[in-house]
């Protein structure tokens, strides 16, 4: 009978515990004041593809576009993929496979394929999925079969090999993402899509990147050294501190940043929140006597997390963590976002306003709130307008 009374004893205070933790999580959950917030365009849903990269930069020109003009516009995703991977696939041929073909990308991408090809509207295309019977992009089956298709180019043993293996690429890039259309009626209007690109109202050479490490010179340009940034494109390296500074004055000036970055960390959730978390601190304010934070399962990370709320404590981003986390491999660019914001929670501290790629998900209906302290350890680098960047930093630069 006692062993009963104790397991029921327990059994009650388990649930007493987690009723706490309920009760606690609720109380700590962030209420957001909007400081700043810059006009978009609505929320996209990119789904089984690995377009973030896409995605977020057309977003950025789309917010663009509509400061400089006051017009809004959906640019097409499947056009910038369809150019892209071809792109992509011709280096990879060229280099005899010696580097990636992935479904991933960077800033440039775009930007890259708006100069050289122009860029047409949504409804100028199939809309993404609806070529093989799906309602948004699945890229499954296509990648199954683009990848080992360009593998196979790239490691033939031929002697020499013919111009036909782009015409069946191309073949394949049309019949799940869409032809690229030659010319197409907008609003009444002919265009090409160079013509179009034209139209739209933007410099496409006031757009640069910017990064922040030490293993090359501040204030001078290098391609950052990852995979999906094969078109090398030359960032201004900063400064972390002058990093941020660049985004806070963009921001205030009313611009958008197409950010890339890391979302792998514990501290993003998708809820639509994202802290830089001090794993150690939060296990402490818990008071818990569980095993060391690296060694926990990550749901009870998330349930720490969850449960502190606005209180979880952030590590301090500083320049020399930022480098080492890059040349360990912590620091990587698996996502890209538009930053468009900043907002600040109940206890003063601030995060930026930012929209993704994934539908209106989340707590905040696609948008996320990143700290300002997530966003310096965790930025690869971003595209952003060089009128955005603050005159001082610019003359550093030379822009």
């Amino acid at each position: 009978m006692k062993k009963i009374i104790s397991c029921a004893l327990l059994a009650l205070l388990a649930v007493n515990a987690h009723a706490e933790e309920k009760d606690s999580a609720k109380s700590n959950k962030p209420v957001f004041t909007t400081i700043k917030e810059n006009p978009i365009t609505s929320i996209k849903d990119q789904n089984r593809s690995g377009t973030c990269w896409c995605y977020s930069t057309l977003s950025f020109f789309e917010a663009e576009i509509l400061k400089a003009t006051g017009k809004t516009y959906d640019l097409c995703e499947s056009f910038v993929e369809n150019k892209t991977y071809m792109d992509r696939a011709i280096q990879v041929v060229r280099y005899h496979g010696d580097c990636q073909f992935a479904q991933g990308g960077s800033a440039e991408d775009p930007l890259a394929v708006m100069k050289q090809y122009g860029i047409c509207p949504e409804e100028a295309m199939p809309f993404p999925g609806s070529l093989y019977g799906d309602s948004l992009n699945n890229f499954n089956e296509f990648f199954s079969l683009l990848e080992p298709y360009v593998a196979a180019v790239a490691k033939s043993d031929a002697k020499k090999i013919s111009n036909q293996w782009k015409v069946g690429l191309q073949g394949i890039l049309d019949a799940y993402l869409g032809k690229c259309p030659d010319e197409f009626v907008y609003e009444g209007k002919k265009y090409t899509p160079q013509t179009f690109v034209k139209s739209l109202g933007i410099n496409l050479d006031d757009y640069v990147s910017i990064t922040s490490y030490t293993h090359h010179p501040f204030y001078t340009t290098f391609a950052v050294e990852v995979q999906d940034n094969w078109r090398f494109p030359q960032s201004y390296n900063l400064p972390m501190d002058e990093m941020m500074q660049v985004i806070d004055n963009a921001v205030a000036e009313g611009y958008t940043v197409a950010w890339g970055g890391d979302v792998s960390e514990d501290g993003f959730t998708r809820q639509g929140l994202a802290y830089a978390v001090d794993g150690k601190a939060a296990q402490s304010l818990r008071g818990s006597d569980m095993a060391r934070w690296l060694k926990l399962a990550p749901a009870k990370k998330r349930d720490i997390i969850d449960s502190l709320g606005v209180n979880v404590p952030e590590i301090k981003a500083t320049q020399e963590l930022r480098q080492e986390r890059f040349d360990n491999w912590e620091l990587t660019d698996d996502h890209g976002m538009l930053i468009y914001g900043v907002a600040k929670d109940q206890n003063g501290k601030e995060y930026y306003m930012v929209k993704n790629s994934w539908g209106e998900t989340g707590e905040y209906k696609g948008i996320w709130y990143m700290t300002k302290t997530f966003i310096a350890a965790n930025t690869m680098d971003f595209l952003i307008n060089k009128n955005a960047i603050p005159k001082n930093i610019r003359k550093k630069l030379g822009i």
